[in-house]
């Protein structure tokens, strides 16, 4: 089975064509009905659309004319400001909130996207994080933006913002920083592997990854425990509550993946 490379282009992009999309304008029977519309621009528990939120979301786009001015500015910033810490447990919490309380914008994909969504969301721009896992290596020569064989720890949370003219168009911010960190020693936004990584990450994925759903606050069938801010990992329950997924000592999984060719 060949893969599909990208799932949309950024070259449709960069015509500036727009007229819809200042904060609070927003027509949603487009985009996929109300049910949808109200789901991507509530707030939830990590987040938030309020508060030092919404007050970042509207410095951010000030001066922005139409939903895709704002959606690329938020992209711009979130590149701009965050960085990728290797530290961070699993990919992160995705605690929007007191990042920007503390001024310490680091994490991984599930803090940088979900921020970039908690953003767009505080100005009425639905957006989503789409929770799921590389299954194969990069085509386009980026070692860190890719994993094949096992995959137990390739988990990767990427997002989505509607725009008028679009639909759902795809946005990666953390992946760019990945690359800056991981790609090869040294690098910075400045370098011609991260420039091209950057442009080609708003508007386009590269389909070597597998979606699992977009769910946030959500209660596992059957469980004791609380609810989940997001599903990303396997879990597991015993009599004494629900198992730390990212204990690599007490929680033990592989998953694999092994890309088919055929005729």
């Amino acid at each position: 089975m060949h893969r599909r490379h990208f799932l949309k282009t950024a070259a449709a992009l960069a015509a500036p064509r727009y007229a819809l999309a200042v904060e609070g304008g927003f027509t949603p029977a487009a985009a996929n009905g109300w049910r949808v519309f109200e789901v991507t621009t509530r707030a939830t528990q990590l987040l938030p659309t309020g508060g030092i939120v919404r007050k970042t979301a509207r410095e951010i786009t000030r001066g922005a004319k139409t939903d895709l001015d704002q959606a690329r500015a938020i992209y711009e910033w979130v590149v701009d400001n965050t960085q990728r810490s290797p530290k961070t447990k699993g990919c992160g919490t995705g605690d929007i909130r007191g990042m920007l309380e503390s001024g310490n914008l680091s994490g991984k994909c599930a803090d940088l996207n979900a921020l970039y969504v908690g953003l767009a969301r505080a100005i009425g721009l639905p957006a989503r994080d789409v929770y799921g896992v590389r299954v194969a290596d990069s085509k386009f020569g980026y070692r860190s933006l890719g994993k094949s064989g096992d995959i137990s720890r390739a988990q990767h949370c990427r997002a989505e913002v509607w725009l008028a003219n679009f639909g759902w168009v795809p946005v990666d911010p953390a992946d760019v920083r990945k690359v800056v960190l991981e790609e090869k020693p040294g690098l910075t936004l400045k370098d011609d592997i991260v420039v091209a990584a950057r442009r080609k990450l708003f508007g386009a994925w590269e389909m070597n990854w597998l979606a699992y759903n977009t769910a946030h606050d959500l209660r596992l069938p059957g469980s004791s425990g609380a609810k989940l801010p997001f599903l990303m990992y396997p879990q597991a329950e015993n009599a004494a509550g629900r198992l730390d997924s990212l204990d690599a000592a007490t929680f033990v999984y592989k998953l694999s993946a092994k890309e088919i060719t055929t005729a």
